[in-house]
């Protein structure tokens, strides 16, 4: 019985994305170890947190770690190398893949993009699209960041305040103008973009534009909370004077 080209093609993607999967787990395991280690020696109220937020911290110092892993691996193949380069390859947008992309691709999470990153380790197609959407994590750090500072009592501190207008602008850019373009992008290679396998496409008609809607929400909230964050720095400010 012979082996085709496609079959070891196939087997080979399938086993990249297993040894991810569990690099990303064992990564998981050692940077959550590593919080819990270095946290008591930078943050004195660590020890006096109950069990349940030491954890919730720990796992956001994961967190914060897989969204600057992610937002570099994607910064690079999207902005800094020519993978998806249509003029350098001469391949279509929708079909470009590599070994680094499907590899960052195994270390994920949440159920929407783990649902999307599957079909397209898989298939090898819209890699590109789902790039576009990892590299809205790069928001991650800043929600976890807010989160940290308020848990250890520094709500009314400058870092917090400042905190909060990098998450505004993150967010502004990472997951609102990034996601016009992803459409924009979408709707000018619509050509190709129906070639997806049936599946594929249908998650691209439907998944994006849900996250879109939710990011729209969540910036209305944080636009808020900067306006209110803002209003009582002044206050406050005014005072003192």
């Amino acid at each position: 019985m012979t082996t085709s080209f496609d079959d070891i093609l196939v087997s080979s993607r399938q086993l990249l994305l297993l040894a991810s999967i569990c690099c990303g787990a064992l990564m998981c395991k050692i940077v959550y170890d590593l919080t819990r280690f270095i946290s008591p020696l930078l943050f004195g109220v660590y020890g006096k947190l109950d069990s349940k937020v030491r954890m919730e911290w720990n796992n956001r110092g994961f967190s914060t770690f897989h969204a600057v892993l992610t937002s570099v691996a994607s910064i690079y193949l999207l902005v800094i190398s020519d993978q998806f380069d249509e003029n350098v390859h001469g391949d279509a947008v929708i079909n470009s893949t590599t070994r680094l992309s499907e590899s960052v691709m195994g270390v994920f999470h949440h159920f929407l993009s783990m649902f999307a990153i599957i079909l397209s380790v898989t298939s090898g197609q819209s890699q590109f699209y789902i790039f576009i959407v990892l590299l809205s994590e790069a928001t991650t750090p800043f929600v976890n960041l807010r989160w940290y500072l308020d848990t250890s009592g520094q709500k009314g501190s400058k870092a917090y305040t400042l905190n909060g207008i990098a998450l505004f602008l993150g967010w502004l850019v990472a997951r609102i103008l990034l996601f016009i373009y992803f459409f924009v992008h979408m709707y000018l290679h619509f050509h190709q973009v129906k070639q997806v396998f049936p599946l594929g496409f249908y998650s691209l008609l439907t998944i994006p534009p849900a996250l879109a809607v939710m990011n729209l929400i969540w910036f209305w909230k944080i636009t808020k909370g900067m306006i209110k964050t803002l209003s009582k720095a002044k206050t406050s400010g005014m005072k003192k004077q």
